[in-house]
């Protein structure tokens, strides 16, 4: 029995479980297959080719490893950074689970890429709520607000201070700064740009971590033609 290539529409024979034309991986169907189900209504349940994502299993995939891995990368864990790194190879693994979960041989680049933008997305919006979760509960839980203010204090009159003299910023502009900073809303307001830029960090390497994960899939999994 022979079928043809729902791409490029050549002959495939039915023992082929790739088109010998444009290699895109065949679906292959058992005698479990529902009686009087057609080839074209099977082809529906899923994605038709490798650059299509189904979009449910992999939301699965992605909660399986983005949630918990975001929490690792919120602002204040021990993580730091390499946070980032961590999120890649999260969402590469999401790639991997979602290729497992649909027996796929192979996803392009592009598709790879978009599971890592859903996978960034969750991992950087747990990072942000656990990053502000802790801040609320050290302050106000733990009443360790005081600790807090004087590491602030200690790092904006200091650190900062001498980072912008090295600069060469003046005395002058590095004063305002700084009141500005020890201020209520300074605070707030760097603290949140922390946390708008770990997420972003966070979202950009699951993005080229998941289309890293679809090439390496690729390279290992493609048939050659």
């Amino acid at each position: 029995m022979e079928t043809t290539c729902i791409r490029c529409h050549q002959i495939v024979h039915a023992e082929s479980c790739y088109c010998p034309s444009c290699g895109l991986p065949q679906l292959v169907y058992g005698s479990e297959a529902p009686a009087g189900q057609t080839q074209a209504e099977r082809l529906d349940e899923g994605p038709r080719d490798a650059s299509s994502v189904a979009w449910k299993p992999a939301l699965q995939a992605a909660l399986k490893l983005a949630i918990p891995t975001g929490i690792l990368c919120s602002m204040l864990s021990p993580v730091g950074i390499f946070g980032w790194f961590l999120m890649a190879v999260a969402a590469a693994g999401t790639v991997a689970l979602y290729i497992r979960s649909q027996s796929a041989a192979w996803i392009t680049l592009g598709a790879g890429a978009r599971i890592g933008l859903v996978t960034g997305l969750l991992g950087s919006w747990s990072a942000a709520a656990t990053s502000g979760i802790t801040l609320f509960v050290m302050r106000f839980v733990r009443h360790q607000g005081n600790l807090f203010d004087d590491f602030w204090q200690n790092f904006v009159n200091q650190r900062l201070a001498q980072q912008y003299a090295a600069m060469g910023i003046d005395a002058n502009t590095i004063g305002l700064y700084q009141k500005w900073l020890l201020s209520p809303e300074g605070r707030a307001g760097f603290m949140f740009s922390a946390i708008v830029f770990l997420a972003g960090g966070l979202l950009l390497f699951s993005v080229a971590g998941g289309a890293m994960g679809a090439r390496l899939l690729a390279r290992s999994r493609r048939p050659e033609i």
